[in-house]
C-alpha cells in the first residue's frame, strides 16, 4: 500500500474545495476535505496530516481561531488559500501560523508548487524513470 501525504483542505464554498482537492491529489496528496472550521479543528488531531489549507472567510469561526486551535494540535504547515488579500491579512495571517499565504483567485499551478515546497514527496513517491529517481 502506497503511504501517501494527506492534506487536510478547509473551504466552505463547494467548488472551490473540489478544485483545491483536484489539485492536490494530482500533486499525491490524500485530501480530506471539510467546510466549516470546527470540523477543520477535529480532522487536524489525526497525526496523519501533513499540510492543511485553510480559508480564513470560514461561516462558524474566525479562520485566525482556526488556524491558532489546528496549530495547537498539529505540527503540519498551514497554507492559507484566501479572498483577504490587504497587508494587514497577510500579516495577521502569518502571525497565526501560516506557513504561506495564496490569495484567490489563485492558480492551479500556484497552489500545488507551494503545498509541493511546503510538503515535498518522500523519495518513494519521487516520479522514476527506468527505475532512476529524478529527484
Amino acid at each position: 500500500m502506497e503511504n501517501k501525504r494527506v492534506c487536510l483542505v478547509v473551504e466552505d464554498d463547494n467548488d472551490i474545495r473540489g478544485l483545491i482537492s483536484v489539485v492536490l491529489q494530482r500533486a499525491g496528496f490524500d485530501v480530506r476535505a471539510v467546510s466549516t472550521g470546527a470540523e477543520g479543528i477535529a480532522a487536524a488531531a489525526d497525526p496523519a496530516i501533513a499540510l492543511v489549507t485553510l480559508d480564513l472567510g470560514l461561516p462558524d469561526m474566525d479562520g485566525h481561531v482556526v488556524a491558532r486551535a489546528i496549530r495547537a494540535l498539529s505540527k503540519a504547515p498551514q497554507l492559507f488559500l484566501t479572498a483577504r488579500s490587504e497587508e494587514d491579512d497577510v500579516l495577521a495571517g502569518m502571525a497565526s501560523g501560516a506557513a504561506a499565504y495564496l490569495t484567490k483567485p489563485f492558480r492551479p499551478k500556484e497552489l500545488r508548487e507551494l503545498a509541493l515546497q511546503l510538503c515535498p514527496a518522500p523519495v518513494s513517491q519521487a516520479p522514476h524513470i527506468s527505475g532512476k529517481s529524478l529527484c
